[in-house]
């Protein structure tokens, strides 16, 4: 890849990969995520923390309205739009870091982006093409995960012959059906989805076998941040005490030729990346 295309721009912003893969602070604007829900439900709270991860060194900033925990309930475009438009606005005027929007609802995809976002994050990976539409129309970058079913049902679809051959699959005919829609195939990112749907063992090959997806010919993301897999590898029951064990799996997603982390613990993850991205240089 040329040191131009190391560089994804759009209209109005632009992230810069030849250091390597950049980190994503995670923002859950929610009161029942898995990891932080209720800790940053406050606007002037989760904007400080926002600020924080930016200082930290987050690339992006991801904000959530809407937990996908297993078993999350759904929440109304207009509740989405309450919680995180009043965090977006204020970031959108304190800092130039890219915001993405983590949803699946283009209304409040558009309302986000009129905000000032410019990245979506669908983890349905455009389950409704409305998405793909608006995303063109905007010429935002976008991220299409993997996720059998829905928050709701996910866990009971963890059934595959070939977990990467499968994820894989999917994740190339949405990208190109994307590109039909009018995206550039440089503004697509790709995500296996990990905890997605998966059990500890899918995880654990999607990670093992990464090099397969970040040799598509697309960006890939990867969040394992705090995930349930860590736990159990770990022994760790409280999502706030998998940093370490998050530190593995992401040293080990950036050594593969990932793009982008998203993670909670941006400060540490911060170190984790620069020292994985100088040793794979």
């Amino acid at each position: 890849m040329s040191e131009s295309e190391q560089i994804l721009r759009w209209p109005g912003g632009s992230i810069d990969f030849s250091g390597g893969a950049v980190v994503m602070g995670i923002l859950n604007v929610t009161p029942d995520s898995f990891s932080d829900g209720g800790l940053y439900f406050d606007t002037q709270r989760a904007v400080e923390h926002g600020l924080q991860m930016v200082s930290e060194g987050a690339a992006i900033i991801d904000i959530g309205a809407e937990s996908t925990r297993p078993g999350a309930k759904a929440v109304s475009a207009s509740e989405q739009i309450a919680r995180c438009l009043p965090v977006l606005r204020e970031l959108f005027k304190k800092t130039n870091i890219p915001v993405s929007i983590d949803t699946s609802d283009v209304e409040v995809a558009g309302a986000a982006i009129e905000a000032g976002a410019s990245i979506i994050n669908d983890i349905t990976a455009f389950a409704d093409e409305g998405m793909a539409r608006l995303a063109a129309e905007a010429n935002v970058p976008v991220i299409l995960m993997h996720m059998p079913g829905t928050p709701q049902t996910m866990q009971n679809l963890a059934k595959y012959e070939d977990v990467v051959g499968e994820v894989l699959e999917y994740l190339l005919g949405r990208a190109g059906r994307s590109q039909e829609l009018g995206i550039a195939a440089e503004r697509i990112i790709i995500d296996p989805g990990i905890g997605f749907g998966k059990t500890a063992e899918h995880n654990i090959l999607l990670l093992k076998h990464l090099e397969r997806f970040t040799h598509s010919g697309y960006r890939v993301l990867v969040g394992t941040s705090r995930k349930k897999f860590i736990g159990m590898l770990t022994g760790k029951e409280k999502p706030e005490e998998r940093v370490f064990g998050t530190a593995a799996s992401v040293a080990i997603a950036v050594e593969k030729g990932a793009s982008v982390v998203r993670v909670h613990d941006v400060g540490a993850m911060s170190d984790v990346v620069k020292v994985a991205n100088a040793l794979r240089r």
